[in-house]
C-alpha cells in the first residue's frame, strides 16, 4: 500500500488564519492511515481579518472585493505552502498534491421561496493560483458536489471522523468547536451510519463579544481565563438558548450569516437588560456554547436511544479549559477529552481532514457521508487543478496510472 505525501490548508469561520499541514497518506475508507508529519500556521493581519468578513456581510459585500479577494487568498494560501515545506524535512518536489479548504465567505444550505433562492455556497480562494505558485495539483470547492445531490454541504469533517475515529467498543461523539460548532456520533454498531450536524457556535461569538469587551484589546479568550472570572446568569443563557436554531432537527448547518456580528450586536444588548458585568457576560457567553453542545446531544443522540460514552473535542474552542469545564459538567455521564490523546493535535485536525478528503478525491472515491450531509446518495467531492505537466503527472501517480 503505497503512501503520498498531501498538505491540507483550512481557513475556518473564525478567520484567525490558515492553517497547513503536511501529511503522509495511504489507503481508502476504514482503511486510511494518515501521519502528521508537520503543521504551521498564518494569522491573518487585522485588517485582513475585516476585508473578509466585509465580505460576508450583506451590507458590506461587493463583488470586486469578493473578485479580489478570491486570489489575494490564493496568494496567501501559496505562501502557506511554501513556509509549511521551507519547515519541514521535505522539499516540494517531495510534496504530492495539496487539498485546499478555501475560506466560506456565504452558504445557504436551506432554499428560499421564491425561484432564484436554491441551496447554494461560495468558498473563495482560487485552486489555479495555488497550484501556479506552487507547481503542485491542488484539490478544492468541496462543498458544492454535495449540495448538487441534495445535501447541506456541511459538516464536511464527518468523513474524516468516521474513517479514523470509529470504536466497536465505544460510541463517540467527535466535536469540533472552530468558529462553528459541529459534532460527528460515531455507533460501535456498525449497522448505524454516522451522523453529523452543526451544533451551533463555537468560538464565534464567544470571540467577538472578547473583542468588543476588550475595546479590541484581544481577539480571543485564550485559555479561557477571562470566563473563569464571572458568574453564570442562568436566566440569560436561558434566553440565549431559545434561538430557533437550536430546536431544529439534524441534518443541519449554519455560519456567520446566523451567528456573526448582528448576533453579537443582539448578545450585547440582551446583557445589557440583564445588567451583566463584562466577566459575566464573557463566562455567560462560554457557558452558553457549551450548552448548545451538551443540549444538542440531550435532544437529537441520547434522546433518540443512541448510547453516547466518549466527546473527543477538536479545534481551536478544546484550548478553553473553561469551555471544556462547563461541557464537562453538562455532560457528566461522558468522558469530555481532546484529540490531542489520540496522537493528532487539535490544531491540525481541519486541516488534515482535507488531506483525507483530496486524497480520496484524487483516488476517485467517494468522501462524503450521506447521513451527516443528507444528501440523495454518496458523491466525490472537490474540483482538480494543474497548471503544468509536472503536477499533472503527480496526479497520475496517485491514481496509479
Amino acid at each position: 500500500m503505497s503512501a503520498h505525501l498531501g498538505i491540507g490548508l483550512m481557513s475556518g469561520t473564525s478567520l484567525d488564519g490558515i492553517d497547513a499541514v503536511l501529511c503522509r497518506i495511504s489507503g481508502i475508507g476504514i482503511n486510511t492511515r494518515i501521519e502528521v508529519l508537520h503543521f504551521c500556521s498564518i494569522s491573518y493581519t487585522k485588517e485582513e481579518k475585516e476585508k473578509i468578513m466585509a465580505l460576508c456581510d450583506d451590507n458590506t459585500s461587493r463583488v470586486d472585493d469578493i473578485t479580489k479577494m478570491n486570489f489575494y487568498l490564493a496568494e496567501k494560501f501559496s505562501e502557506a505552502v511554501q513556509e509549511l515545506v521551507a519547515q519541514s524535512a521535505y522539499d516540494m518536489s517531495d510534496i504530492d498534491f495539496i487539498s485546499s479548504h478555501g475560506q466560506t465567505i456565504y452558504h445557504l444550505p436551506d432554499e428560499g421561496s421564491g425561484p432564484f433562492d436554491l441551496k447554494s455556497t461560495l468558498q473563495i480562494c482560487d485552486i489555479s493560483v495555488i497550484s501556479e505558485k506552487t507547481g503542485l495539483p491542488v484539490v478544492g470547492d468541496f462543498r458544492t458536489a454535495d449540495m448538487a445531490a441534495g445535501g447541506q454541504g456541511a459538516p464536511l469533517v464527518s468523513f474524516f471522523d468516521a474513517v479514523l475515529f470509529t470504536d466497536k467498543q465505544k460510541a463517540r461523539a467527535l466535536q469540533n468547536i472552530g468558529g462553528i460548532g459541529n459534532v460527528t456520533y460515531l455507533s460501535p454498531d456498525s449497522g448505524k451510519q454516522p451522523f453529523s450536524f452543526d451544533t451551533g457556535p463555537g468560538n464565534m461569538v464567544i470571540d467577538e463579544i472578547a473583542y468588543r469587551l476588550s475595546s479590541g484589546k484581544i481577539k480571543y479568550d485564550a485559555g479561557g481565563e477571562w470566563a473563569k472570572k464571572g458568574t453564570v446568569n442562568a436566566a440569560f443563557v436561558a434566553e440565549l438558548m431559545k434561538h430557533p436554531y437550536f430546536s431544529r432537527k439534524p441534518p443541519k448547518t449554519t455560519g456567520r450569516e446566523v451567528f456573526g456580528k448582528a448576533y453579537a450586536d443582539e448578545v450585547m444588548s440582551l446583557a445589557g437588560r440583564f445588567n451583566l458585568n463584562s466577566d459575566d457576560v464573557v463566562t455567560g457567553i462560554t457557558a452558553w456554547t457549551a450548552k448548545t453542545i451538551s443540549d444538542s446531544y440531550q435532544d437529537f443522540i441520547t434522546s433518540a436511544g443512541y448510547p453516547l460514552n466518549e466527546v473527543i473535542v477538536s479545534g481551536g474552542g478544546s484550548h478553553n479549559k473553561t469551555l471544556l469545564a462547563f461541557l464537562q459538567k453538562f455532560l457528566p455521564e461522558q468522558r469530555v477529552t481532546t484529540i490531542d490523546e489520540f496522537g493528532i493535535s487539535s490544531d491540525v485536525k481541519e486541516a488534515a481532514a482535507f488531506v483525507v478528503l483530496g486524497y480520496h478525491f484524487l483516488k476517485g472515491k467517494t468522501n462524503t457521508i450521506v447521513s451527516a450531509t443528507n444528501a440523495v446518495h454518496p458523491v466525490i467531492m472537490g474540483k482538480l487543478s494543474y497548471t503544468q505537466q509536472a503536477a499533472f503527472e503527480k496526479v497520475l501517480s496517485i491514481r496509479g496510472r
